[in-house]
């Protein structure tokens, strides 16, 4: 292997690259099959694919990707903001929520400066941590998700950014109300909270903390939201924060000009009005879900109960469950990366999707 001749920045010797879920096309090409006999439930995707509405406007949005997009996403946002009863200020837009993660991480954390997570957190929050040289602390989890009140204990001078994921990826958790409240309340001003709402529109009753935020009592408290998952627009990337005006002001100065895409700003203004979109994937999210639990619970399949649209099932060993899923053409999530070797995430896919993936695990599970 080649020495470079050049220095790079050293927390880059032990920093782990982030691992998506695997492709269809990837899988089809390894396996030599058809990409159409293949399914993917291994990325908590919309299994409906984008809305009609969405993909309406995206058409629109063609003729115009000779020009860059509008820098200050200003339609979407005014619509976003009205949406959210929320002023434009009070929103910043990214190239997926992650791209929300790293400004934060920009303009929070240095070399020295402690973050604190919760073991079996969102994989990219420690490594935008590692990158800039601050620490990370890792709360023990509770019942394989936050235990709020032990990251409210584990706060320090030294403490910048805490990020709480509600629900929880991967496990599919939900933070108790209550904690959620305390933590929100108790945590020093100097200390911001990102709470991670990616799931939160498949939530039955959601905590809303918006008002916080609207009233200007939690200048440090952001919410991350997608419209990846219940809009299915993963492919285009489009999140965006909710803050005071003062703190994304400052997330502007280090937002990348153009971050948002002119079909991603297209779609993600009709998807706002498809609401027979989002009630159809939330109806199916609820059913499948329920679907996956039962038939896990007839197999005597541990599982953890989950608020999002896939969750955790203890296959005993997880890869190789994994490796033979894939083989008969369906493909879930490994969790050996989340120190969950167990496990394998199974994303919430159509009726069929589900009934095909429970039969190939039935299989399985019975050679074993």
């Amino acid at each position: 292997m080649m020495k470079l001749p050049f220095a790079l920045n050293p927390a880059l010797e032990h920093l782990p690259v982030y691992k998506p879920g695997r492709p269809v096309q990837e899988v089809a090409r390894e396996l030599g099959l058809p990409a159409r006999d293949l399914i993917k439930l291994a990325s908590n995707e919309n299994p409906f694919g984008p809305s009609p509405v969405a993909l309406a406007a995206i058409k629109k949005a063609f003729r115009q990707l000779h020009m860059y997009p509008d820098g200050s996403v200003f339609y979407l946002k005014q619509k976003l903001a009205a949406t959210l009863g929320v002023t434009p200020a009070h929103l910043v837009l990214g190239n997926g929520s992650n791209d929300i993660i790293e400004v934060l991480a920009h303009a929070l954390l240095g070399p020295g400066d402690d973050m604190v997570v919760s073991q079996y957190c969102f994989a990219i929050y420690p490594i935008v941590a590692q990158l800039l040289g601050a620490n990370v602390v890792t709360v023990p989890a509770k019942d394989y998700g936050h235990d709020l009140p032990a990251m409210l204990r584990a706060v320090t001078v030294k403490t910048k950014l805490v990020f709480v994921a509600n629900p929880n990826n991967p496990t599919g958790t939900l933070a108790p109300e209550a904690d959620v409240r305390r933590l929100v309340e108790e945590l020093p001003e100097h200390v911001v909270l990102a709470m991670d709402e990616a799931y939160f529109e498949f939530l039955e009753k959601p905590l809303d903390l918006l008002p916080l935020i609207r009233a200007g009592r939690k200048p440090n408290l952001i919410l991350l939201r997608t419209f990846s998952k219940i809009y299915g627009l993963a492919g285009l990337r489009l999140g965006y924060g909710i803050a005071h005006p003062e703190f994304i002001a400052a997330l502007e100065k280090i937002r990348q000009p153009f971050n948002v895409n002119s079909l991603a700003q297209a779609a993600g203004l009709a998807a706002l009005d498809d609401t027979a979109h989002v009630k159809k994937t939330r109806r199916n999210n609820f059913q499948g879900r329920k679907f996956l639990e039962k038939s896990l619970a007839a197999m005597s399949v541990e599982y953890i109960p989950s608020s999002a649209n896939f969750l955790l099932a203890k296959v005993g060993a997880g890869q190789e469950v994994f490796e033979q899923l894939q083989r008969r053409g369906v493909i879930t999530r490994p969790m050996g990366g989340y120190q969950l070797p167990e496990f394998i995430r199974i994303s919430v896919g159509t009726p069929a999707e589900n009934r095909r993936c429970i039969k190939a695990l039935r299989e399985i599970l019975k050679g074993q």
